[in-house]
Order: structure tokens, then C-alpha cells, then sequence
């Protein structure tokens, strides 16, 4: 299967492993497959009889055809082993009339790990495919959970550089805490006085500088991103969604055909997509909900097709989803534009910070999604109501999936699914105070309160993480990032 640029009509196709390898195009476009395979009745049946280990491995075999199927069989069955995920890697919770598709179980409790458990192989794996004699230096731009699961999965891997760069302010004391204290001889960890955005622009910016590349390649090293934008995180997310269906067939909850709406809290647009890649090979998937908290972007773009950035940023209770430059939206404007449309679109973002999408396009769009937003209040009131009614302790970026949830189940008579991307321990003190509790100041007593008060069992990674030593205490402005590496 061959990529190109989502900027770029003509651009030149590459394979899978290159892709991976790099990251992004020479344009500055994101790598999107040239085609999409398809999933038939015939061959979901027959994955409903796997594990995930042999899905995971199947599906990606369909769009990494330059690996064999024998190195992804081997990454699969180390990326979700019994060790790292138990004994289901994405195990489905009915939550009343929903079902909760847990992406949590891996070892730093958030759905990062689905992803980054097997990209660090793919892109070792992609260094011999390739013939590239330099080294990887990974730069990861995150708003709390993809650096630490980033962290996690590229420590001491061979050939392999790994440096996050996270807003100070923006993320979790135990986000904080599980980057800080991250062990490995290949990895560094620095926060920037700042938000996600002006992360993940610094980032850009310094994968697009000819002269850093340039410097860079004369200590033998070469960038690439373990962020979504890449497309070897990406296509590890498309096997979760069929795996839900599979699961959800096996166990008689659906027959096949049936619609199963999906409802993702979004930020930087990854997870939702790779929902919508699913669908478009074919699975029977429904309306895909964009569920926003209050830095609300992608539901008013969905709902007006107008994306306009230039608005107030606020901290919020899930800090995952606070975001105003949603990267993997380019690829959805491929997909339903064209590379012309979508370069002129980004460059505007650039320019002016703000696009407005042609009508056509997002009458198109809007078949596939809809979008809804749910404020603080909303957020705290759902985490506390689900568990009153159900017993179910969700997190606060669950919570705006299933809140939002809730409101379009109104408008359809399919099932729903919605996305669990986090364990709520990773936010304790701000699910406490949903549940009308009093916060000790103490992040880490919060942990050991809410165990208390709801029962459920603290992850062991984050039951253990009070005593880790903290090794990483840089901050720094956003200008200068380039000079740090």
C-alpha cells in the first residue's frame, strides 16, 4: 500500500515503513493511505474469533504491507501482552443501554498504550526496512497522556532518542508526576510555560526547520513523532474499533449489520478518525459523536463548518481534550476535499487562524459526524450520576463521551459505544469533587481517598507512583524548544 500528502496532489508515494519512519511529509502534510482496504461480513466474522494480538496484526497487515506477517504477529503479541494489558486488552463494560469500550488496561492507564505499546516496534522494525543508517530522535508533543505512554514505550529502545515537551499548567499532578519520574537512558522529559497548541506547534516547527534537521544529522540522528500524526499511531487505533464489533458480534450484543453508533471525547482528532477509517473499509458503524469539552473547536466546526481558532483557551478537568489546533483533522478534510482544498485550508489556519469549509464538504462530513460539547458542570454531574445509577467510575475525558452520549442516543435507535480513553485515577482529586467529596491537597492521597470511597482498584502503576523519583524538572518558554534538544 503506498501513502502520500494530504497537501499535495500529485506528491510522491511512499511505503509504509518510510512513513513511519518520518513521520510527516516533506510538505508538511500528514501521510494518508493512497486507498482503504475493505472489511467484508465474511472476514469480520472470522476476526470475531480471535484475540486481539491476531486482529491487531491482521488489520495492520492490510495497511503495512512491507512488513511481513510474521514481524507484525511478533509485535502484536509483545504490544498487548497478558503482562502489559491482563487478559483483554480492550474489554467492553455495559453501562446501562451503553457499552464503554475501556482503552485504560494498559501500563500507564490511559488509550495511548493501545497505540504506543506497538509503534516503538514498528518503527525499529522500519529503520532496517528502509536502509537508514542514522538513529530516530522521537519529539512528542502532549497534553498529558500520550507523553508518558510515548515515554513508556520508546524507553530503551534501540537506535531510539525519545524527548516530551508538556505544558506545565496543562496536564495532571499524576500526569506530571508519571513523566517526570519516567526511567530510561534514551529519554527526556521538559515542560514548556505554555499550552498544547504551543507544544505541538513547536514541535511542527522544528521537524519543518532545514537547519535543525541539518544539525541533527551530524550527531547521526534523524526526527520522526510518536503523536498521532503519525501514521504508525494511527493505524494501531483503527484496530480497537474493530475489535469492539467483533467483540460485541461474539458475545450476541449485535448481529451483523447492525449500526453501533461511537461517541470519542476529542482533541486532537486521532482517536475519532481512526473510527472513521473503520467505517469507511466497511465496518457497520453508525454517526461517530465528536464529544468536546468547553474548548468546544471541532463541535462548532461540525455544527457550522467554520474551524476558527482565534478564541479563549480554557484549563479544564480534562486536560487531554484541551486543544485548539486538532492535527488530525487535515486528514478528514482529505478525505472529503482533496489535498488541494485541504493545503488551502491549512495554510488560512496558518495565516489567519481560521478556515471555512465549502458547504459540499461538510454536508459530506456531517453524514459520518455529528458534534456536541459538555461543560464543567455537565462533566462532574455525569461522572457522579453514572456511578450513583450504575455503580461505574468513569474519568472526566469518559465522562464527556458519555454525556454527550446520552444527548444523541435521543436522535438514534442505534447502540452506542462510547470511548473510555482513561482509568479515573489518573484524575482522582477531579472525580472526588464530582462525587461531592472533599479533595485532600495530596494527589496521591486523593488515589488512596477515592479507592475508599468508591471501591475500585487503583491501577498498580499509579498505586505505585507515589514513590517514584522525580528526574526531570526543566521548563522552559516555547522559543526555546529547538535549543534544548
Amino acid at each position: 500500500m503506498n501513502y502520500i500528502s494530504t497537501r499535495t496532489k500529485a506528491s510522491e508515494k511512499q511505503q509504509s515503513a518510510f512513513v513511519i519512519k518520518n513521520g510527516l511529509a516533506p510538505d508538511g502534510g500528514l501521510y494518508v493511505p493512497e486507498s482503504l482496504p475493505t472489511l467484508t461480513e465474511d472476514l469480520v466474522c472470522v476476526l470475531a474469533k480471535m484475540s486481539y494480538s491476531e486482529r491487531a496484526a491482521y488489520i495492520l497487515s492490510l495497511f503495512l504491507d512491507d512488513y511481513s506477517d510474521e514481524e507484525l504477529k511478533a509485535a502484536a503479541e509483545a504490544a498487548y501482552s497478558q503482562e502489559k494489558f491482563g487478559k483483554v486488552a480492550a474489554p467492553i463494560a455495559k453501562v446501562g443501554d451503553n457499552y464503554f469500550l475501556e482503552l485504560w488496561h494498559g501500563p500507564t492507564s490511559a488509550f495511548k498504550d493501545m497505540a504506543l505499546q506497538i509503534m516503538p516496534r514498528l518503527l525499529s522494525l522500519s529503520l532496517g526496512k528502509t536502509g537508514e543508517e542514522k538513529d530516530a530522535y522521537i519529539l512528542v508533543a502532549t497534553s498529558g497522556d500520550t507523553g508518558k505512554a510515548a515515554l513508556e514505550g520508546y524507553c530503551d529502545i534501540d537506535r531510539v532518542k525519545i524527548k516530551v515537551f508538556y505544558p506545565v499548567d496543562g496536564v495532571s499532578n499524576i500526569q506530571k508526576k508519571q513523566m517526570a519520574s519516567q526511567k530510561g537512558n534514551n529519554v527526556d522529559v521538559v515542560s514548556i510555560k505554555g499550552n498544547f497548541d504551543d507544544a505541538q506547534s513547536g514541535v511542527k516547527a522544528i521537524f519543518s526547520n532545514p537547519a535543525a534537521r541539518e544539525q541533527l544529522a551530524k550527531q547521526g540522528l534523524f526526527f520522526s513523532s510518536a503523536n498521532s500524526i503519525n501514521w504508525g499511531r494511527l493505524a494501531p487505533q483503527i484496530v480497537y474499533y474493530v475489535s469492539a464489533y467483533c467483540d460485541l458480534l461474539a458475545e450476541g450484543e449485535l448481529k451483523y449489520g447492525d449500526l453501533l453508533d461511537v461517541t470519542v471525547p476529542t482533541g486532537n482528532f486521532g482517536n475519532i478518525l481512526a473510527a472513521y477509517i473503520a467505517k469507511k473499509m466497511g465496518l457497520p458503524l453508525g454517526k461517530l459523536v465528536c464529544a468536546s469539552n468547553c474548548n468546544n473547536i471541532l463541535t462548532d466546526f461540525i455544527n457550522t463548518g467554520v474551524y476558527d481558532k482565534r478564541r479563549e483557551f480554557f484549563t479544564t478537568v480534562s486536560p487531554s481534550m484541551d486543544i485548539l489546533i486538532s492535527s488530525n483533522l487535515e486528514r478528514l478534510l482529505w478525505f472529503t476535499a482533496g489535498a488541494e482544498k485541504t493545503k488551502e485550508y491549512m495554510e488560512s489556519l496558518a495565516k489567519d487562524g481560521i478556515y471555512t469549509v465549502d458547504a459540499e464538504v461538510m454536508e459530506i462530513i456531517r453524514k459520518d459526524f455529528a458534534g456536541i460539547s459538555c461543560s464543567e458542570e455537565e462533566t462532574k454531574a455525569t461522572i457522579k450520576n453514572i456511578f450513583k445509577e450504575f455503580g461505574y467510575l468513569c474519568d472526566t475525558h469518559t465522562a464527556v463521551a458519555a454525556k454527550a452520549a446520552l444527548e444523541y442516543k435521543k436522535e438514534s435507535g442505534n447502540k452506542m459505544l462510547v470511548v473510555s480513553t482513561a482509568s479515573p485515577y489518573k484524575f482522582a482529586p477531579a472525580v472526588l469533587s464530582a462525587l461531592g467529596e472533599d479533595v485532600p491537597a495530596d494527589d496521591f492521597d486523593a488515589l488512596d481517598k477515592l479507592n475508599e470511597v468508591t471501591k475500585v482498584a487503583i491501577p498498580q502503576n499509579l498505586a505505585s507512583l507515589r514513590q517514584a523519583t522525580v528526574r526531570f524538572t526543566k521548563t522552559i518558554d516555547p522559543k526555546e524548544m529547538l535549543q534544548s534538544l
